[in-house]
């Protein structure tokens, strides 16, 4: 990862206040993004947001928003505000997702299931949407879905956050068709076992000091809104650690 490799690019990152986000949201600070940080919980961006500012990386925006609740008003909110401020996006990665509970699909609960799909599936299409004419303005700009091995393989048990990450990775090879013929680059991403709040709470009896840091895996982010990665379109990555 080059020193100042993403200058001048304006990057958005939902959940970008703890785990895999926090990580990403670093590393692209310190290669020169501005980063836009987007997260419900206002207190734990701030700190997210004095970790990058302490290290010295580009300052980031943030901009608390409840994904579970957010209407089309407000995302038609981020679009003038991200216009307004920028004039463009230039990388849209949708991190932010829940991961409900592992039962079987006759038992789920029907609450959790509608919040699941809200925050991990209908969220990322509203936000995409409203977001595709601001990325447009861009030279070079990428949408990037976090996706899991149990939205390309089923597995049983794993209920609404298995079928979410299918209906993502729908969502990224559609759109990915969609615009291929414009600036913008879509691809989804599975970056395996990191060692994180979700992947405790899907494995609470594994050991996770066996698993990388989000850290250690962040920078593969770096490279896939860069420059480097312009080929990459309508692609299920997968990251091997």
């Amino acid at each position: 990862m080059a020193t100042g490799e993403l200058k001048d690019k304006v990057i958005l990152v939902t959940g970008a206040n703890r785990g895999f986000g926090k990580a990403m949201t670093l590393d692209l600070a310190k290669a020169g993004a501005t980063v836009i940080m987007l997260g419900r919980d206002l207190g734990s961006l701030e700190t997210a947001y004095d970790e990058v500012v302490d290290a010295g990386f580009a300052e980031p925006i943030l901009y608390p928003l409840d994904l579970e609740g957010a209407t089309p008003e407000h995302y038609e909110q981020l679009q003038r505000d991200i216009l307004d401020n920028f004039g463009q996006l230039d990388g849209l990665i949708h991190n932010a997702g829940i991961i409900g509970t592992m039962m079987p699909i006759e038992q789920y609960d029907l609450k959790l299931w509608y919040s699941t799909m809200q925050i991990n599936v209908n969220a990322p299409f509203m936000l995409t949407q409203f977001l595709i004419p601001v990325l447009s303005k861009s030279k070079d700009a990428r949408i990037l879905f976090l996706s899991s091995s149990v939205g390309r393989t089923a597995k049983a048990y794993w209920g609404a956050y298995g079928v979410s990450k299918f209906a993502i990775e729908g969502l990224s090879k559609t759109l990915a068709e969609e615009l291929e013929k414009t600036n913008i680059r879509v691809n989804s991403l599975d970056p395996k076992r990191m060692r994180t709040e979700m992947r405790r709470t899907a494995y609470p009896a594994e050991n996770s000091d066996n698993n990388p840091l989000p850290e250690s895996v962040s920078p593969a982010i770096v490279y896939l809104m860069s420059e480097a990665a312009k080929a990459l379109n309508g692609e299920q990555l997968t990251l091997e650690n």
